[in-house]
């Protein structure tokens, strides 16, 4: 019975130490890969990460692959999409081949059923995907195009764009970037700096508006206008400062 129980807990000390290799592995293959949203994934990308991800599964979960085999095999997977990346970037020929090319689908008003019929799409996915992005009339869409990743964009019709600033002769002020200084009660001290500003400003600042220690900010920012607002982690109301 003992030597039954050590088996199992040796099995499963085992199967915790390939998963965290394996996903130690998978993080590093992946982060040398590139940053990509899932959405701007392509095909050939897609592949990859799957195979990838078979292959540390596989890895975690049999005990029957060596570890070196599977590196091996993941790191190979790795290095060919960061070559393929590279030529795609040197060569648009390469990229239409690995990546492929946009689709034209509504040409100024008209439905290409031929070129639905190529991206293996009908009348009716055009039209799921026509509502998701808002144009629940398919006559409001001058154009639309299927892009690498799978993504439809349309382009509305003249008359069916909302009016813009200029359009009406309007102006407004530059909107600029927010920089977060207090995130889960910790200090952005980097982002402070960008902004000309420093630890001791804003411990003076939190103080006016009650809050004695960091630990009960969850959140806190300075917008382009110069306004510090701060979020209280206790349910306290939005705080918001003007700065001198």
């Amino acid at each position: 019975m003992a030597q039954e129980l050590l088996y199992h807990v040796t099995d499963l000390a085992d199967i915790t130490l390939r998963s965290v290799f394996s996903l130690g592995v998978l993080f590093v293959i992946t982060r040398l890969m590139g940053k990509k949203q899932i959405s701007q994934l392509t095909f050939f990308d897609y592949v990859i990460g799957i195979s990838i991800g078979s292959i540390a599964a596989e890895l975690a979960a049999t005990d029957d692959i060596p570890y070196q085999h599977a590196i091996m095999g993941m790191v190979v997977y790795g290095l060919i999409a960061w070559l393929i990346s590279v030529i795609t970037n040197k060569s648009i020929r390469a990229r239409r081949f690995f990546t492929g090319h946009t689709y034209l689908l509504i040409d100024r008003g008209e439905i290409l059923e031929q070129n639905l019929s190529k991206v293996k799409y009908d009348v009716n996915d055009l039209l799921s995907e026509a509502r998701n992005a808002g144009y629940f009339n398919i006559a409001d869409i001058e154009y639309a195009l299927l892009e690498t990743n799978g993504k439809i964009s349309f382009l509305p019709k003249a008359e069916q764009s909302p009016p813009t600033l200029s359009d009406l002769g309007l102006t407004r002020p530059q909107v600029g970037l927010t920089a977060n200084v207090i995130i889960d009660g910790e200090i952005m001290a980097e982002n402070l700096r960008m902004i000309g500003l420093d630890q001791d400003w804003l411990q003076k600042e939190l103080r006016k508006q009650h809050y004695n220690r960091i630990s009960q900010v969850i959140l806190a920012t300075v917008d382009s206008g110069n306004v510090l607002t701060v979020y209280g982690k206790t349910g306290k109301n939005v705080r918001r400062t003007p700065i001198d």
